[in-house]
């Protein structure tokens, strides 16, 4: 996270000071020269706190401290185009602090259309969720009126920043506990024109598939009811993790039903792997049935815990149809590569097979993380 970090760096605030400074004649920013020089050690996120909070602090100590001011002063430096970039992140956070602080609807609500102003420049959707959190109501009402928009990082911002488990943001409680909520976003832009706004939809919709797979599936039967040429793959993407969790009613909209399929022959190319090494394993796959049979092919790596426990996780191999009687051979590599999202334990590990939600067999390997590999 090294390289991500620099992201937000002492030059970037520095050439965010003499924006400001250009934008609002005469301030003066201490607070945020400071900050600037004080950021050894800090995460992108903990950057990101670290410079809003001495925004607040500069903006509050001008002659009209409060949001408007703050907004008058924001909405002027977008005049310039260097007003952009990761250092956005921190002016959207502390432009959210003080409408929050404010407690008006009316700053509410323009700090909404700030965000909108802003996200061209560098995405809104993590400063948005503190207004979701607020107010969900109101801030869902302002951003649906966002799916007409004709920019279409407004459109993705509507859609990305109401996701119920958006990475690196702060979570909204209401958009877990209703689920419902966001859909008329969704419905609203799942045939948008721009692939980045369509994969934003698709995530959208796998995030709910964690709380509510049967809302995911009916939304997503919807869809496909009214398509148009990428709507196949919106569905396919959002339903990505409901086809690997065998949920049945996913399975089925991808034309997976239960079929009949013999599979032999798993056999792994090595007993024990020593990391960083890739695991290959090869098998056979047959059509046992009378008819063609689509198959959605994955497998299951079940981790060695720290407490000697197995945890699963699903990885996708392919989607293909066998005729009636047809055998493939079928073959991968898995990487066993140290990770920051994941801790290998050394011990047994096995590898299983799923077939359109089925388990079949089961092939135990040991994982070496002391040496390296031959």
């Amino acid at each position: 996270m090294g390289a991500m970090n620099e992201l937000i760096n002492r030059h970037a605030v520095k050439a965010l000071a003499d924006i400001l400074t250009a934008a609002a004649p005469g301030a003066q920013w201490p607070a945020l020269a400071v900050a600037g020089t004080t950021l050894d050690g800090l995460s992108l996120r903990g950057r990101t706190d670290h410079i809003s909070g001495a925004l607040v602090d500069d903006l509050k100590r001008l002659p009209r401290p409060g949001y408007a001011t703050a907004a008058g002063i924001f909405r002027r430096a977008l005049d310039n185009p260097g007003f952009t970039g990761w250092v956005l992140w921190p002016v959207s956070e502390a432009a959210v602090t003080l409408a929050l602080e404010s407690g008006t609807v009316s700053d509410f609500k323009d700090c909404l259309a700030l965000l909108a102003e802003l996200t061209p420049r560098l995405t809104g959707e993590f400063a948005i969720r503190r207004l979701l959190a607020r107010d969900p109501d109101a801030a869902l009402q302002a951003i649906l009126a966002w799916t007409e928009h004709p920019d279409e990082h407004v459109r993705r911002l509507a859609t990305e920043g109401t996701r119920a488990y958006l990475p690196w943001a702060v979570r909204v409680p209401a958009l877990v506990q209703r689920p419902w909520a966001t859909l008329p976003i969704l419905d609203a832009l799942y045939r948008d024109p721009s692939e980045y706004v369509r994969r934003s939809v698709a995530n959208h919709l796998n995030d709910l598939a964690r709380h509510a797979p049967d809302v995911v599936v009916s939304t997503a039967a919807g869809w496909l009811g009214a398509p148009d040429a990428n709507t196949a793959w919106v569905v396919r993407h959002g339903l990505r993790t409901l086809v690997k969790k065998a949920h049945p009613g996913a399975l089925a909209l991808q034309g997976f039903v239960p079929a009949s399929v013999a599979v032999t022959g798993l056999r792994l190319d090595r007993d024990v792997v020593a990391m960083p090494q890739d695991l290959g394993f090869e098998f056979e796959i047959s059509n046992t049935g009378t008819g063609d049979a689509r198959l959605a092919v994955d497998y299951a790596v079940h981790y060695r815990k720290a407490n000697g426990s197995q945890s699963v996780k699903i990885f996708k191999l392919t989607a293909l149809t066998l005729g009636a009687g047809e055998t493939r051979l079928l073959a991968k590599r898995h990487a066993f590569r140290p990770m920051t999202t994941r801790v290998h334990h050394p011990g047994m590990h096995a590898l299983e097979l799923q077939i359109n939600g089925v388990r079949h067999g089961r092939a135990e390997f040991r994982l070496d993380t002391a040496s390296t590999p031959d």
